[in-house]
């Protein structure tokens, strides 16, 4: 008897053509990862980055790891890819890059990995043509978009027409931070790594706000889009956000209360708490959480599936859907 698919929907991938693109054109302030030198190192705060790790550019460690953790397929999506949006022409070029080899990943392990193409969003007509391109690639099975881009919130009207062509090729949005940007970065939570302890979860959260608020969920309603870390602090905030609908002139627009809108997104596992998961299923419902590692951060899980299956609460049928029923739907993957 064929056992159930188990789908990483959150799982970071440098290829090594993408990583060359870095050395060969440099990279400005913000940039993670490289070893080409900063475009202006003398700027204040400018800071050089190790390169990644080699398990996440060596596609045979990755498979191993998978291995390991009882992982059938990962979704590869590359961390911060909206960080040359100065330079169009450049990241239209590494968008490209990054999908061609997100693609190529999949034609060489085509059961056990899938790709989530990158594109440049501050521009949205190169956005759209990227995104047609990468559509017809192998293996692309989603889209993965930062929090904001290029200084602007994701509910900026200029995005809608990717938005709309998005969904209208039932291709899933999963979302993730810029880590470098994430809000109060570089000031309060500059120490104790609490740009990723705290900001990250935050910065998840304003994203989901714009798309809440700014009316992106109405305007496109089969939109299906993915926020990492359990939601970030979404879910604890959903109260005030409806006490702000029912009170604050500024949130009346809405037809409905914001935390009707909680079930049009899907959420990860990475979370780092049985408890905040167990409140998670009750609030929106293992049909709408899928299986998340952050791979291979070392902020995410080593072993993804037993936080999965140590939960109590779940039946066998609510485990499956999290650990992999929901992702194949929404990646198409048999």
């Amino acid at each position: 008897m064929r056992q159930p698919l188990v789908i990483d929907i959150h799982a970071h991938y440098y290829p090594e053509s993408y990583m060359q693109m870095l050395v060969q054109y440099g990279y400005p302030y913000g940039t993670v990862y490289s070893n080409a030198a900063p475009a202006d190192a003398e700027a204040p705060g400018a800071t050089s980055y190790k390169r990644p790790d080699s398990a996440f550019t060596d596609l045979s460690k990755r498979i191993a790891a998978m291995d390991q953790q009882g992982v059938t397929v990962q979704a590869l999506s590359v961390p911060s890819p909206w960080i040359f949006w100065k330079d169009g022409e450049l990241a239209a070029a590494l968008a490209r890059a990054y999908n061609d080899a997100a693609s190529a990943a999949h034609v060489a392990h085509p059961g056990r990995l899938v790709g989530l193409a990158t594109l440049p969003m501050h521009d949205p007509n190169l956005a759209l043509t990227e995104l047609e391109r990468a559509a017809g690639l192998p293996g692309i099975r989603g889209v993965g978009l930062g929090t904001h881009a290029a200084g602007r919130e994701l509910s900026d009207r200029m995005f809608f027409p990717v938005y709309e062509r998005i969904a209208a090729l039932g291709l899933p949005i999963f979302l993730h931070y810029a880590p470098l940007t994430v809000i109060g970065g570089n000031d309060r939570l500059r120490q104790f790594q609490l740009g990723n302890l705290i900001g990250n979860a935050v910065e998840t959260a304003i994203a989901a706000a714009h798309f809440v608020f700014g009316g992106v969920l109405d305007a496109f309603p089969t939109l299906e889009i993915c926020l990492p870390h359990a939601g970030g602090v979404l879910p604890i905030l959903i109260g005030r956000w409806d006490q702000g609908h029912r009170v604050r002139s500024e949130c009346r627009h809405l037809p409905h209360p914001p935390s009707h809108y909680l079930r049009r997104f899907t959420y990860d596992t990475v979370s780092h708490s049985d408890a905040v998961m167990e409140y998670l299923v009750k609030l929106v419902g293992t049909e709408r959480i899928m299986l998340g590692s952050d791979y291979c951060f070392d902020m995410g899980y080593e072993r993804p599936v037993e936080m999965v299956e140590r939960l109590a609460v779940l039946s066998d049928q609510q485990r499956e859907q999290i650990l992999g029923a929901t992702a194949a739907r929404l990646l198409r993957v048999a």
